[in-house]
């Protein structure tokens, strides 16, 4: 639990948490490391169950399917290093990996920085960006090799790669050249920040996507039995941790409300109909995330 919250001291404003970044002792050679080998693999059982975060709902992809969009890439380092992805995965910050929204876990993407050309296959094992305009979360290495880890952010081309086509053909069909030529119009897929209803068919050439903008669930009587995930002294910092638990734990679509009391924001997950429920539901989060849940009735 320490570990996760001092994590949250700071807020993300710009590429990465500003007590983030690259690790004391990186790989002798970053640029030597190879991109992820898309493979057949099976999919999270959890990892692509509908979810809410920020008072947003997402309904990730349970199938391969055309994916491709333009937006800001981000990345994450140190601060995460070693904790479970949302595929229950420990997050290396030095694999080709990325967090998204709404692409199926596991599943492969090439991005493309569009100020240089520059391209890497990742894995997608992870949830993630929850901030406006971010489009995809990769890791340290993934940003290193494609030219943005210093600045902390960048203009990208995500597309998804379905087995039995060429990841790097496709890529290639949308790639603006270094020269600073102006992007094209990403061609209309469903938007990361527009996520699709489970069921829906898009395509490249006729999407269609559902904007999902509903609140996270609250009980009409906030009495009951509830579980304290943490305490912080800003909103922002609090509202930090409880989008780092919705990533971590992607099949929690209970709701965490930000609690004020006095100088201290409580994340407080529930209500439940009693201790029972509450102590059984704390040891789920405890078993996969470094977290004590501490049982509260109000």
């Amino acid at each position: 639990m320490a570990a996760l919250i001092a994590g949250c001291g700071t807020t993300r404003p710009g590429g990465y948490y500003k007590d983030d970044g690259p690790g004391g002792r990186p790989p002798a050679s970053l640029d030597g490391i190879a991109d992820a080998k898309p493979r057949v693999e099976p999919l999270h059982r959890s990892a692509n169950n509908p979810y809410f975060a920020f008072g947003r709902k997402y309904v990730p992809y349970k199938t391969l399917r055309p994916y491709r969009e333009r937006g800001t890439a981000s990345w994450y380092g140190r601060k995460f290093h070693g904790h479970p992805t949302s595929s229950g995965e420990r997050y290396d910050m030095y694999a080709m990996s990325a967090a998204h929204t709404v692409l199926p876990i596991p599943s492969y993407a090439r991005v493309t920085n569009l100020a240089n050309g520059r391209s890497v296959v990742v894995r997608i094992n992870d949830r993630g960006p929850f901030y406006s305009g971010r489009i995809i979360d990769l890791s340290y290495a993934a940003a290193y090799k494609l030219g943005y880890a210093s600045i902390g952010s960048a203009k990208v081309e995500v597309e998804a790669i379905i087995q039995g086509t060429s990841a790097r053909s496709s890529s290639r069909r949308t790639e603006v050249s270094a020269a600073g030529a102006k992007p094209a119009a990403a061609a209309a897929v469903p938007s990361a920040a527009e996520p699709v209803e489970a069921g829906a068919a898009p395509a490249l050439d006729s999407p269609q996507t559902k904007h999902i903008d509903a609140d996270i669930p609250m009980a009409v009587d906030p009495r009951g039995v509830y579980l304290q995930l943490g305490a912080f002294s800003t909103h922002e910092n609090a509202e930090d941790m409880r989008a780092r638990i919705y990533r971590q734990l992607a099949w929690l679509s209970d709701a965490i409300e930000i609690r004020p009391n006095g100088n201290l924001y409580r994340l407080h997950l529930g209500p439940y109909p009693d201790r029972a429920a509450a102590m059984e539901m704390a040891g789920r989060i405890r078993s996969s995330l470094e977290l004590t849940p501490v049982v509260v009735v109000r």
